[in-house]
């Protein structure tokens, strides 16, 4: 066993590793499961793992940690890195950066929102982080903006170091529900929404519990004939026009 100066995270959707500023990390020789993912280790920097991608890992060099903390649910971090700006980490799971975010956030909501003739009701499941509810706010003829989100202080972080991110909280339309999102499709009535974006944590597997459940089904029967419901998979997205 060696000790190491490491910022190091848990494998993407996996269970979380604590983030620590000093690590044991076994060596190579002494650790089965180390041999078998042969994941790199750079001191002072983050880095994010994951089996879904093979071969491939991504590292931000560490500037100072910000926040550590864990709800019921998940833990989270925020550390400010050299070159993107401050760094959301779920579950040792690279969630948004300040200098990139607005590709994702952009990509998810106006693809769907520029499909539909005037959207009025757009219901938002996840997205925690508040810029897709910004990017949402930015079309006129929404009425009513629902965001369904389970971690009352995944919010609460968001809204206290990312508040250029968190600011579509702040408009009059947004209505957080903090429910689980497969719970509140139950409660509503079919054909309520005009869009329903889920921000879903990624990467969304064939095993993935959103796959054994009705949640599917829910999202579509609360969706209208014209419809637009959007899945991020990595950063990939499904919309559809038509049931």
């Amino acid at each position: 066993m060696e000790e190491t100066k490491s910022i190091v995270s848990a494998c993407n959707g996996e269970s979380a590793v604590a983030v620590v500023s000093a690590i044991h990390v076994e060596k190579e020789e002494e650790n089965e499961s180390t041999q078998e993912l042969h994941h790199p280790i750079i001191p002072g920097w983050f880095a994010e793992h994951c089996p879904v991608w093979p071969g491939q890992a991504h590292f931000l060099k560490v500037e100072k940690i910000i926040f550590q903390g864990r709800s019921e649910f998940q833990s989270m971090m925020v550390f400010e890195s050299s070159s993107y700006g401050k760094v959301f980490v779920l579950d040792g799971a690279l969630q948004l950066t300040e200098k990139d975010e607005f590709s994702y956030q952009e990509m998810i909501t106006h693809l769907p929102l520029c499909s539909i003739p005037n959207p009025k009701k757009v219901l938002l499941i996840g997205g925690g982080d508040g810029g897709i509810l910004r990017e949402i706010s930015r079309h006129s003829s929404v009425e009513q903006i629902d965001i369904c989100e389970i971690d009352t202080m995944l919010v609460n972080v968001y809204k206290e170091f990312f508040p250029e991110i968190a600011v579509g909280y702040e408009d009059s339309r947004v209505k957080l529900h903090v429910r689980d999102g497969t719970k509140f499709l139950k409660s509503v009535q079919s054909g309520t929404y005009d869009a329903i974006i889920v921000d879903a944590f990624d990467p969304i597997r064939p095993e993935d519990e959103l796959f054994k459940s009705s949640f599917f089904e829910l999202v579509g029967k609360s969706s209208p004939p014209w419809w637009s419901d959007v899945y991020p998979g990595g950063k990939s997205m499904v919309s559809g026009t038509q049931h």
